[in-house]
This record gives C-alpha cells, structure tokens and sequence, in this order.
C-alpha cells in the first residue's frame, strides 16, 4: 500500500477532516509526512525537517527509536489490549512500579487513562470523591490561575483560563470554578528581594482566594512551573513552594499538572522538584510513552486513595474501555528505562544552555516583547500579533523547520535528543521571520 497522499486525498482532507483547533471551511495548509527518524520529519516532497514541536511535547528519545520500536513489537506479538476491568498485566504492572520509584514516596496509588486531559479529569474526580468521603461535601470546586491550559475533557476545561483561552466559549457550560491571577514573576528573576516580590504579586492575591474560599474548594490545580498553551509563562519556584503551604493550611488537595513538564522537560526529572515540594496528586501524559501512543497516569497519596474508598461508592468511579493498554504500558516501560539512565539530565542542560546563548539574544528584535526559556523549552513572545501562522509555518518549512507558533507565542520544544546544529536550525528559523511580523 503507498504511503503518499495523493491530491484527491488533499481534497478529501480539507473538506472532510477536522485538524486540532482547525476551520473546516478555510483550513490551514496541511503538509504530508511520510516518515520520522531522530528529530526529523520526512515530507512527501523529500525535504527533512527538524521537529521543534516534539509532536506536540510528547517525543522524548526520537522518533523511530529502536528501543521503543522494538517494545511495541514485541508486546504486539503477546497481546495488544485486554480490559483492565478484572484483569491485569505485566506491561501495566510495570509501569506502575516505574512510576511509583520515579515519584516521591508518598505518591504510590496509579490511575492508568487514556490521555491528558483525562488525568486532570480523573485527578478533579479523586478530589471530589476523597472529600465528600470525608463527610465534606461542599467542598466540590476548585481553584487554579488564570492563563493556564489543561485539555480538552469538560473537566479539564473548567479550569482552563476562562477569558483567554481556546476555550473561553464553553464557559457557561462548564462548572464555574475560581482563578487567582497569574503569576507575574519570572523563573529566572535575579532581584535579590525576589521572594518578597513573589509574595507581593502573586501569592498575596492567591492567599486571599484560598482564605475566602476554603470551605467549597476541593483541590487546587496548576501546571508546575510552565503554563502551557494558555500562555507559555514560566513562574518562580516561590509561588508553588507557598501554594502548597496554603493548600496544607486550609485543607485543600494540591493537583499538578505535568503533562507538559512532567519526565524531564524543564531540566528535573519533574517540574514540581524546582520547588521543593510534593503535590497530594499529579498528572502525567504526553511524553509517558515518548509520542509513540497515547496514555496518562494521575498518581496519588495513599491518604486521598484510601480515603475515596471510605465514601458511598467505595471505590472510584472511573474506568475507560483503553485503561492499561498493555501496547502503550510496554513501550512506555521502556521509555522510562531509557529515562532511568539519565542522559536526559545531559541532554536537557545542553539544550538549555544553547538556548539561552543563541534564542535569548532574539529579546533585543524590536518585534520581540520577551524570551524564556527553562530546560528544553524555548519561548519568544512577540509584540505583533495574532501571529500569521499559514504563512510562519511555511517560511519555516523552508528554512528545515517544523514550529508550529500561535497568538504572540513561537516556541520550541525540541526532542532531547535534537542536535546542536539541529537546535541551530530551529533558532535561526524562528530570527529569520522576526521582521517579518
């Protein structure tokens, strides 16, 4: 069977097929892939380019790894999915264990699901369970910040930012939930009273929510770190370290999401580890599998765990017909094998170093409003926007890149195993269109 999309396949795609986030009627230009190696993306036409998306944020280790592939095809060989309803297995089994030495030790009760949208879901259905267990069923909502995106389950998008978001239109269907403003202080801010100024800006205005609201807040959920497509904001260790001193002090479950950040994305193997602290539940997904299927994990304490059983149901009421597929388990073993050891942590902290030495200096362009970067993440915010993304994308096909910006953000998230002059060809894909804006 040919591998090539004809013409009349172009056809049928634009006028039958929904992209993510796409129009049906004026579509953005869509270009054939035929094969994937390393960091690279082959298109039909014959031209390589260099993955600066990492499909998404999920490809850790390369594309056609011969580990991962030979994962897959072994376990394909054994059984490639069997309910997880009274049944278990080996590649499940696994990975849990993986996981569970990965984390701190007080995260050790593993939900396997399907994506991560529904790890946030699954992670705001524990909450709620645990506390009406608890006899406290009016704690039933939740608090986040604005500017955050955690997927595309109704779960989720009830806490995705309410005006700024792709998902502000859903509003009056989704339980109405609170947000504290984003954080404002930066990563990386070097003023010496950078606490007191976390304090002052961003955790003074989240303690006054969590204050007045404690009683109806069931958990509080944040991406660690790095705010993802709501808004590409990187915030300082401080405001997390003080969220969970506040959730502690007014009994309110801590959830992460680390979809985005989780397995080594911003230079610790979990992005809450810059913090110093530990979430009572975290979300995984993306990277779990290193982009070859789709899975997540919601990890939690044995307290939230235990303490769900002890409610009317007696157990929780999630379970999907893929949970614990043992294809996705196996090669997701084997990713975190490959993780385990450890040349993520070199790989990582050369991509960031490159990063702050050639994207960074991109901040003096007069197009430029600001750069940030953390582990193997590269933001340049523009001051010219909405950003016209049929025509960037095509500019940086041509320069050997695949970058996929929207709204004022041209990002990369390269694959770890991306190359020094492959990291190049990204950068200096992203200068050559800043003039241009």
């Amino acid at each position: 069977m040919s591998i090539d999309i004809t013409p009349q396949d172009l056809d049928f795609d634009r006028n039958h097929i929904w992209h993510p986030y796409s129009s049906l009627t004026n579509p953005l230009k869509v270009y054939p892939v035929t094969s994937a190696d390393g960091s690279c993306l082959k298109l039909q036409d014959g031209r390589k380019i260099v993955d600066g998306m990492a499909s998404w944020w999920c490809v850790q280790h390369g594309y056609n790894n011969p580990r991962l592939n030979g994962a897959v095809t072994k376990q394909l060989g054994l059984v490639s999915h069997v309910m997880f309803g009274g049944i278990v297995h080996k590649p499940a089994v696994d990975l849990c264990k993986s996981l569970v030495n990965m984390l701190p030790d007080s995260l050790e009760c593993v939900v396997l699901a399907d994506s991560g949208s529904i790890a946030i879901d699954v992670g705001m259905k524990m909450a709620l369970q645990y506390y009406n267990a608890m006899k406290k069923p009016s704690k039933n909502k939740f608090l986040t910040i604005e500017k955050g995106f955690h997927g595309d389950a109704f779960g989720a998008l009830s806490i995705c930012d309410p005006n700024n978001s792709m998902h502000a239109l859903y509003g009056g269907f989704v339980p109405q939930n609170l947000f504290s403003k984003a954080p404002e202080v930066y990563f990386h801010n070097q003023d010496p009273n950078v606490k007191k100024l976390v304090e002052e800006l961003d955790v003074a205005p989240f303690a006054k929510l969590i204050q007045e609201n404690h009683e109806s807040l069931a958990g509080v959920v944040m991406e660690s770190m790095v705010q993802g497509a709501g808004g590409l904001r990187i915030y300082h260790p401080h405001f997390l370290k003080r969220v969970r001193e506040l959730c502690d002090e007014y009994d309110v479950l801590l959830i992460l999401d680390e979809i985005a950040t989780g397995l080594g994305r911003t230079g610790k193997l979990f992005a809450f580890e810059h913090a110093k602290i530990v979430p009572d539940i975290i979300c995984l997904g993306k990277a779990l599998t290193g982009g070859y299927m789709t899975l997540s994990a919601t990890v939690s304490t044995r307290e939230v765990s235990e303490g769900i059983c002890k409610g009317p149901a007696g157990r929780l009421m999630h379970g999907q017909t893929f949970m614990g597929n043992p294809l996705a388990c196996a090669v997701a073993n084997e990713n975190l094998a490959i993780l385990a050891e450890g040349m993520w942590k070199e790989q990582v902290s050369r991509i960031e170093k490159q990063l702050f030495e050639e994207l960074a200096p991109l901040a003096e362009h007069r197009n430029v409003a600001e750069v940030r970067i953390l582990g193997a993440i590269g933001i340049v915010e523009v001051n010219k926007y909405p950003v016209r993304v049929e025509e960037l994308q095509k500019r940086f096909i041509e320069a050997g890149a695949w970058i996929r910006p929207f709204n004022k953000w041209i990002y990369i998230y390269p694959i770890f195993t991306t190359s020094p002059d492959e990291i190049r060809v990204l950068i200096n894909a992203i200068a050559s269109v800043l003039d241009d804006l």
